[in-house]
Formats: structure tokens, sequence, C-alpha cells
């Protein structure tokens, strides 16, 4: 269908143009705030590198391919097989970087006293290699026969073939590398709201060296609110696209174009939403955010004030800067700044 190209290319367009810009301003902030680099922000940056990745590739192969109504590529095309192997690279690498993630944030607010000594450098980039191990080996599998990647005209995309002859390798990609990430960080964001509601109910105080105070069950309220928001994102994005792979697997029947490129398209808007829903949520990010849009403000600034310093105006006006004549060893006259 016509019409179902066109607003897949004009979703996707603007999927690209957030995933770009939440992911490159997500790094700014990170790489500008020092309180932000903690031992587990290799974490953060992975899946928010991942997300930019897809933005600058994957998305813009499946406008291009949506756009001129590309019907199929050569049984094992480069470009195809190049493509599908990047898109399962960055796909299973962004969701577990950012389980992992869910994971840290999960210790730090569950196991406060014990956090420090959970989560360490070293730790963390243990974990964040095996996560691209894991990540690179599967998106192998289907080069040396084990799957296979195929161009799907109704996704738009060379993706993983859900053919009943691929029904292995389909289960271990849907259900080890997607359905068991999302439902631990839904349990895990799950068990915060819990908790949250439980303080709530019987009041907490944070004290320091002089006084304790009452934190207002509406600081609660709103955590909590984050945390549903985050799932239902996750589930809202993941679902149709898992239902559909189950289908298509299962049956061997092809799901129709609008829904599969729909639930194509809410799985790579995941990278748009991803910086925002995980990270911008949070208190110290927006602080942080605020922090470094005041640096760049101040940069842009300074150079201005600095021109507008050493503009020398005509005699009898004054912008704070004087000028009076000085005569050098030969007897010449000049202008200097005073």
């Amino acid at each position: 269908m016509e019409w179902t190209a066109v607003a897949y290319a004009v979703l996707m367009i603007g999927s690209s143009i957030c995933s770009v810009l939440g992911n490159l301003l997500l790094l700014v902030v990170v790489l500008l705030n020092q309180s932000l680099q903690t031992d587990s922000w290799f974490l953060t940056l992975s899946f928010c590198l991942c997300d930019l990745a897809l933005g600058i590739s994957t998305i813009p192969f499946g406008i291009h391919n949506s756009l001129f109504k590309v019907k199929s590529y050569p049984g094992k095309s480069p470009t195809c097989q190049g493509s599908a192997f990047l898109f399962m690279v960055l796909q299973l690498a962004s969701i577990h970087s950012l389980t992992w993630a869910t994971v840290d944030k999960f210790t730090e607010i569950c196991f406060a006293l014990s956090y420090p000594v959970i989560f360490t450098a070293y730790r963390a980039k243990v974990i964040l290699s095996v996560v691209w191990v894991y990540s690179i080996l599967n998106a192998c599998l289907p080069l040396f026969g084990f799957g296979s990647y195929v161009y799907s005209e109704t996704k738009f995309l060379c993706l993983p073939s859900f053919k009943p002859s691929c029904i292995a390798f389909n289960m271990l990609f849907m259900v080890l590398g997607i359905i068991v990430p999302i439902l631990l960080m839904c349990s895990m964001y799950g068990y915060i709201v819990y908790i949250a509601r439980n303080q709530v109910r019987r009041g907490t105080f944070v004290c320091n060296e002089d006084h304790c105070f009452y934190v207002p069950a509406n600081n609660y309220f709103k955590s909590s609110i984050v945390m549903v928001t985050t799932i239902v994102c996750l589930l809202v994005c993941w679902l149709p696209y898992i239902a559909i792979c189950f289908y298509e697997t299962l049956t061997g029947a092809e799901s129709p174009q609008p829904v599969s490129a729909g639930a194509t398209w809410l799985v790579l808007f995941t990278s748009a939403l991803n910086p925002w829903i995980n990270s911008m949520t949070q208190t110290r990010y927006r602080a942080a955010l605020r922090k470094s849009l005041n640096k760049i403000q101040q940069i842009f600034e300074n150079p201005r004030k600095n021109s507008q310093c050493m503009t020398i105006q005509p005699h009898g006006q004054s912008n704070g800067v004087s000028t009076a004549p000085h005569t050098n060893n030969e007897g010449q006259q000049d202008l200097t700044l005073v």
C-alpha cells in the first residue's frame, strides 16, 4: 500500500531526527558533567551510542526503501546482509545495555548501603564486554547458516527471517535477546514502584548532622509515575513486534503491511525515547542538562561581551574603554587601549 510506505517514511524521518538529537544531547550532558560519570556510566554510554547508530544507519535505510519502493534485494546482497547484521547487533546491545543500566539503578535504590561494593567500575566494564560479545555472536549466527537475514517488504528493512524453518534461531533471539530483558526491566521498575508506595504509607525522613526532614509523599508519587511510564513505553513499543514475530514464525504467514510496518517503527522509535525516559527523567540528569546549557550560553555570551569591550567609540562617547593619545619614540601618535 502506497499510503503505508509514505506514512512509514514520515514516521521514520521523525524518529531518526529525534534519535540523533536526543542521544547527542545525552552524550554532551554526560561528557560535560563529571558527576554523571560514575563507575557504571559506561552502560548509559553504550545504549546511547547504539541508539545514535540506529538513528543514522538502520532508520535511514528503512526510509530509503519505503520512499523508493524497494521490492527486494539480491539473495545474499552484502548491503542487505550488512544492514541486517548491524540492526541485530545494535538492537541487542542497546536493550541489554539498557537492562543492565536498569539493574544498576535498581541496586542503587534498593541496596543503597552495599551499592558501591556491588557495582564497581571493573564489574561494569566486564558486564559491558559480555553484552557486546553476546550481541555480536548472535548477529553472526545467520551469516553462518543458523537462521537467515532477508529483506521484508512489509517492514522495509533487512531483518532476521521469521519463517518456520528458522524457528530455533528466532526463539533464541526473541526469548533470550528481547523478552527476558524486557521482563527483567518491567519487574525491577514494578518493584521500585512497590517500595515507593510502601514508603508513602509509613512516611520517610532524611537526616543530616543537624536535622531530620520529612520527605513529601508527592516525591514518591512523581518517581512512581516515571517508572510506570517507562514500563508502559517498553510494552507498547515491543509487544506488537514480538507478537508479529511469533505469529510469522509459528504460522509461516506474513503479517499485513500496515501492522508489520507500524510494529517495526515502534521498535526503532525506542532509540528516540530511551535517552528521555531512562536518563532525562532523573533529577541529576536534568540538573546536569541545565548546568550544561548555562555553560554553552556563557561560551556564546563571553565573545560577544569581549567584542563590545574592544570597540573604540568616537571622541566624547564611552563604553567602558577610553582612548588616550600616546606618543611613540618617533614622535608619532597612536591609540592605546586603557
